[in-house]
């Protein structure tokens, strides 16, 4: 993801982007970032996100025709592809038509409909101290690497849902239990109890990290994409 890097938004306010693209980032001091986890062998309701061709983002497939990813994973001409945990390859791919954005949480409508497993949403968040799981092609180091090549997760524990995604949303914050969030998780999803609860926004690249808040954006969801 671009997960926006929370060294910025922590200089300032405290939040990160999570995207793939890394500039030249200073390695943080603290455990190696999906930094950590493990490699997930089959995951039908993933979507590796694509701007121009070229790996951007992480998202979950929420109906035949929507992707559900992060608002700043959006640029330049869209892709997705699905039904693999290799984001370069396997599944298929699809063109995105339209997508529309509400705080850092943005829908892709597919330019036809992909049959596969869909994500649950949630319509509340999860609790504080809750184990949750996140998935994503995140960078498996702070730099020097690229976005993994099959996909990962990790589990993470829920401190605040009070917390602020990228553009000032609801979000959900959590700290690492053996994985955490970093560039190329974007837009990867976090789950509680089998549910979408969180979109990957911004992280500190050590521990924490920020999800926007499925159930605070759950009415516009509906709206825009009918599920």
């Amino acid at each position: 993801m671009r997960i926006r890097s929370m060294i910025a938004v922590l200089a300032t306010a405290a939040a990160g982007l999570l995207g793939a693209s890394s500039g030249a980032v200073a390695a943080p001091a603290g455990p190696q970032p999906i930094i950590g986890g493990s490699t997930v062998s089959s995951a039908p309701w993933i979507a590796a996100v694509l701007s121009n061709g070229s790996f951007t983002c992480s998202g979950s497939i929420i109906s035949p025709d929507w992707v559900l990813t992060a608002r700043h994973c959006v640029n330049g001409t869209m892709s997705v592809r699905v039904g693999s945990v290799y984001r370069s390859s396997g599944g298929v791919t699809r063109t995105v038509s339209a997508s529309y954005g509400r705080y850092d949480l943005a829908l892709l409508r597919l330019s036809s409909p992909v049959s596969t497993s869909y994500v649950t949403l949630a319509n509340s968040n999860p609790p504080i101290n809750s184990t949750n799981s996140i998935y994503g092609w995140g960078m498996t180091c702070y730099s020097g690497c690229s976005a993994a090549t099959q996909l990962k997760t990790a589990s993470v524990r829920v401190t605040s849902n009070s917390a602020t995604d990228a553009y000032g949303g609801q979000a959900i914050r959590s700290t690492r239990i053996n994985g955490n969030a970093w560039r190329g998780d974007s837009g990867g999803p976090q789950f509680y109890n089998g549910a979408q609860v969180g979109v990957a926004s911004t992280a500190d690249g050590q521990s924490i990290q920020n999800y926007g808040s499925v159930a605070y954006n759950r009415a516009w969801i509906s709206q825009t994409a009918g599920v």
